[in-house]
């Protein structure tokens, strides 16, 4: 019997890479490369193997006890062929990423978006076990978040059901990554916050986040020390991201009356305070026939989500079976 899944969590800036468990989910072995540099097709995939190959050897598992191998990207992704569509923090397109792996190693190999693959993780294991209608929303540098539809993820007609980073909430609004404009992302992501703030003391404005950091690399444990001295500038710019997430998450609730939403990523999990006064003001602004239904939980296997995730996918598929 098959004893281990592989989890990668394959991101901009680092491989993320894990032996687990099959029956305990625990992760037992990892190994972390920076991705940095390494961009485009050939460098990626050379990268992957490199973690792949690190994590056998220092794990001594042979190759016949591990069930999968699930990866876990920001990008697009044709899931069925395992194919990377397109990711552009990698600079990687029509990557065939199953097929390669699968060929080196003979284990078969399951790919999924990095926001799938962590409601994935909290479906089967974390803060939406046993609920059947969920909206999981991960709030870190962008927006990324995922539908599940009596327990199972809902991915619409093409594939890219359920962003509600890119749900328009200003006509005439400001610029988003994806080149539309007046994106939810734009105005309530960790990158829309520093933006913000950069603004403001480029005009003068003074703040506390200047004596923490470089103003180009603000963190989200930047932002949680300039509200726990009640700076002004990063009170005002969280309050005003706090005002749109609230806002798009009641626009959530109306349209699609879910019985969970699950909040998540680096803002949600960093500052309890935009967790808490983002579900006060959902529920303020929502129907409240829906909003007095709707539960509220923080993400629960937070940095972790993605390579569990990406270690869960091969069950959560057999599980639609």
């Amino acid at each position: 019997m098959k004893k281990y899944n592989i989890g990668i969590d394959l991101g901009g800036t680092k491989v993320l890479c894990a032996l687990v468990e099959i029956t305990t989910k625990k992760v037992l072995f990892m190994v972390k490369k920076k991705t940095k540099k390494e961009k485009g097709n050939e460098k990626v995939f050379s990268k992957l193997i490199e973690a792949i190959d690190e994590l056998l050897e220092i794990s001594k598992v042979n190759k016949d006890e591990i069930s999968s191998i699930g990866i876990a990207v920001a990008g697009q992704v044709n899931r069925k062929e395992g194919i990377l569509i397109n990711a552009c923090n990698l600079q990687c397109k029509n990557l065939d990423l199953k097929k390669q792996i699968e060929d080196k190693y003979n284990i078969k190999t399951y790919i999924a978006n990095d926001v799938e693959a962590a409601t994935i993780a909290e479906l089967l294991m974390g803060a939406a076990k046993d609920y059947k209608n969920v909206l999981c929303v991960f709030v870190g540098t962008g927006i990324g978040s995922c539908l599940v539809v009596d327990g199972k993820i809902y991915h619409g007609a093409t594939g890219s059901a359920g962003e509600l980073g890119h749900v328009i909430v200003d006509l005439n609004g400001r610029s988003c990554n994806c080149g539309a404009v007046g994106c939810l992302e734009a105005y309530a992501s960790r990158s829309a916050i520093e933006s913000r703030i950069q603004g403001a003391v480029k005009k003068g404005r003074n703040s506390i986040i200047t004596e923490l950091t470089d103003t180009q690399n603000i963190s989200t444990k930047h932002i949680k020390k300039s509200l726990d001295a009640h700076d002004e500038v990063v009170s005002q710019y969280v309050n005003e991201a706090i005002e749109y997430l609230s806002g798009g998450l009641a626009s959530a609730i109306n349209f699609f009356n879910p019985e969970l939403i699950v909040l998540g990523g680096g803002l949600i999990q960093g500052i309890n305070d935009i967790y808490l006064k983002t579900i006060r003001l959902t529920k303020n602004k929502a129907l409240s026939v829906a909003s007095n239904k709707t539960e509220f939980k923080k993400a629960e296997l937070e940095d972790f989500s993605g390579i569990i995730g990406a270690s869960l996918i091969e069950e959560y598929r057999l599980c639609l079976k």
